[in-house]
């Protein structure tokens, strides 16, 4: 189960505030950045998991591609990186 943290990490991600604990009584906006409200927060530890899949799937597509265009594997990246 995501916790608030990783919730407020996916809906605001540049940032503007702080939680403690994980209900939205803890959640603190510090400044003008856009915020959510506390209907969106609670959504998103439902949404969270999909949106995380989501966001590997996104990353796996691009480092393919990446691969792809070096016209190298997976593997072979490992060893020029290790």
């Amino acid at each position: 189960m995501a916790t608030g943290t990783e919730v407020l990490e996916m809906l605001l991600p540049q940032g503007g505030w702080i939680i403690t604990g994980n209900d939205w009584s803890g959640v603190q906006f510090i400044d003008e950045r856009p915020k959510c409200t506390e209907t969106q927060y609670t959504t998103g530890f439902a949404q969270y998991d999909n949106w995380k899949i989501e966001q590997a799937e996104a990353n796996a597509t691009v480092k393919a591609a990446l691969l792809a265009r070096l016209g190298i594997a997976a593997d072979e990246a490992k060893l020029l990186l290790g």
